[in-house]
């Protein structure tokens, strides 16, 4: 019996380790598949099995992937004189269900935090330089969310970008502060993009 609980309890705790999920709401999860759903618990378990183990960053632009470079990167319809740096791949998927943007992407994987150990080189920032020489842009969007820590990662990357060729813009501030992108909706995300304007130049 023993044996159970503690199985039903690491399950609960599994469950607890995602954002937003409590100690309260974990346990519903985890009686609501043992009792009523265990068919698609077992494919919940083995999805993420795989997720866990074929998902990867794209080469490119950082973004979740199964293969070495995204669909976005590796599409030629895309405008590829254009880089939009964003902070997460949810900002990515928030930024494609508006429509408004067919460039490219660098996904910094979160934003500048001393504190909590987190340096350029965590963000990929080095890999970011490097393409920029590379490959010939002509503008890079700062994408960051307007935080603190997002407009701290957005003037540290314009400052990278200083001696190159390039316009660097800042999403117009439709956006609200404080706010972050995958919870902003698509027409104030096409409006942000449309009243974009240099940054620091």
């Amino acid at each position: 019996m023993s044996d159970s609980t503690n199985l039903i309890d690491d399950l609960i705790k599994a469950f607890a380790c995602l954002a937003g999920v409590g100690p309260k709401s974990a346990q519903r999860m985890t009686y609501q598949l043992l009792e009523r759903n265990r068919k698609e618990g077992s494919v919940l378990g083995e999805t993420l099995v795989r997720a866990m183990q074929d998902i990867n960053n794209c080469q490119h632009c950082r973004n979740f992937t199964e293969h070495d470079t995204c669909h976005i990167c590796s599409n030629s319809g895309r405008n590829h004189r254009q880089i939009c740096i964003v902070e997460s791949p949810a900002d990515v998927l928030a930024i494609e269900s508006s429509a408004s943007y067919r460039g490219m992407y660098f996904v910094l994987m979160g934003h500048l935090s001393p504190l909590d150990g987190i340096g350029p080189e965590e963000l990929g920032l080095d890999s970011l330089a490097q393409r920029i020489q590379d490959a010939a842009f002509d503008e890079l969007i700062l994408a960051t969310n307007p935080t603190v820590e997002g407009e701290a990662t957005a003037h540290y990357i314009s400052d990278l970008c200083r001696d190159q060729t390039l316009d660097v813009t800042r999403i117009a501030h439709g956006v609200p502060l404080g706010g972050e992108l995958e919870y902003v909706d698509g027409s104030t995300l096409a409006h942000s993009f449309t009243g974009r304007q240099k940054f620091n130049q």
